[in-house]
């Protein structure tokens, strides 16, 4: 399968870096990672499950309202390569109505659950007019498991330059383990120099168009 259909990072010589989160929103998590980018004056990406959508569209909203991106992680994040080509559409559709009932445009970017996807997968994501499937470089910091905080940083941390794409989870759970690391990586890279952006803004830094 074309590995260029999953995008882990943005070559660039400047120094940004984007952070996701996938499986929100959640009240009390989503809502403290929007308190540290703030502090930072950062943006983040959030690919946002429907079924939490339509249970919390006030944090829906407030995740807009602050500028970052809202991203497409199906209505209810099933392994879309298991379903057919039209229940795949119906999980990505789905979403989107749910999105945009609350802050009135669709989601930007699209994530796949578990990274999981096959060619019915591209083709839907590609004539819905996304741009390339959102993977990331720190996956085996496997926050969703509660490695553990020392775990999740040290993981983060060797997937770390310009461009890099890192992966978290804010809903489903628990994720105290999440915000804390993510608390002490964004010190640590706003004291290294680097900025926080959506994966929209990243992927308008790329040396070759999408």
């Amino acid at each position: 399968m074309n590995e260029n259909m999953i995008i882990n990072e943005i070559p660039t010589v400047e120094k940004v870096i984007a952070f996701t989160f996938d499986d929100g929103p959640d009240p009390i998590y989503t809502t403290q990672l929007l308190e540290i980018f703030h502090s930072v004056r950062g943006k983040a990406t959030f690919f946002m499950i429907g079924e939490e959508v339509v249970k919390y569209p006030e944090i829906v909203r407030k995740v807009a309202e602050q500028g970052h991106d809202i991203g497409n992680h199906t209505f209810s994040h099933p392994n879309l390569s298991m379903l057919s080509t039209a229940k795949c559409l119906e999980e990505i559709e789905l979403n989107e109505k749910s999105i945009e009932k609350v802050i009135r445009q669709k989601p930007v970017v699209f994530r796949p659950p578990y990274l999981d996807y096959n060619e019915d997968t591209i083709s839907s994501i590609s004539n819905k007019g996304y741009p390339p499937m959102i993977g990331a470089l720190n996956l085996e910091a496997r926050d969703w498991e509660q490695p553990g905080i020392d775990h999740i940083l040290a993981k983060s941390r060797e997937c770390v330059k310009n461009g890099s794409i890192l992966i978290f989870h804010d809903g489903y759970g628990d994720r105290s383990q999440t915000i804390e690391a993510v608390s002490k990586l964004v010190s640590e890279l706003t004291l290294q120099g680097y900025q926080f952006v959506t994966v929209s803004e990243l992927l308008k830094l790329s040396k070759n168009p999408i």
